[in-house]
């Protein structure tokens, strides 16, 4: 087996950003770790071999039965339980479960500004005092001239695709609101004029 082998097999196609935190030591093995909206597990492969408390939601029946299947071969220990059909706006855990919550290219999926902020706080209600949340969203930084506004945060991508897209202003103003403490500094990634990725990295105060 080549080494890049023997890596997806034990990260599978984790969030490089994600990633990131695991190597900074801000991740570790005692924590509580919630992604919120899911999907199939793709960030959550090594929380699988490495023993975490894992759990997730996702909208997506399917989604969630896959991550179920996963998480029976790589980490029998999980409850099948920990991983639920739930909108991320009204998650079925208790205040303040969580040391990680993870949201992961999910954000810019809301509908509008009350949906997003309703996911937000949502994810904040479960996240421990002093715990991570650990945020990647599209955004309008250094694309500002090439996104085309449908209606309020709607946008219209040079890719093809209509996201709700957030900027360095709103980050900072939602921050200072959920009394978080930034653990990166903002950081933004534009794709080639196609997109915009930043992340939101918040420590709960």
């Amino acid at each position: 087996m080549t080494s890049s082998q023997d890596l997806q097999k034990q990260f599978g196609g984790i969030d490089i950003y994600l990633f990131d935190q695991l190597l900074k030591g801000r991740i570790t093995s005692e924590m509580r770790v919630l992604d919120a909206g899911c999907g199939g597990g793709r960030n959550l492969i090594y929380f699988f071999t490495s023993r975490f408390n894992t759990s997730g939601v996702d909208q997506s029946a399917e989604a969630i039965a896959q991550i179920q299947s996963l998480a029976a071969q790589l980490a029998p220990h999980l409850p099948a339980d920990n991983f639920r059909v739930a909108a991320i706006e009204q998650m079925p855990f208790d205040h303040q479960s969580f040391d990680v919550v993870i949201s992961s290219a999910v954000l810019h999926f809301a509908r509008d500004e009350a949906h997003w902020s309703a996911m937000v706080q949502e994810m904040w209600r479960v996240l421990k005092p002093g715990g991570i949340f650990f945020a990647r969203l599209a955004s309008t930084i250094g694309m500002e001239d090439k996104v085309s506004q449908i209606e309020g945060r709607r946008y219209h991508l040079p890719d093809g695709s209509d996201r709700f897209l957030v900027d360095e202003q709103m980050l900072l103003a939602t921050t200072k609101t959920l009394g978080g403490e930034w653990l990166e500094p903002l950081k933004t990634v534009v794709v080639q004029n196609m997109r915009s990725m930043s992340n939101w990295v918040l420590r709960k105060g």
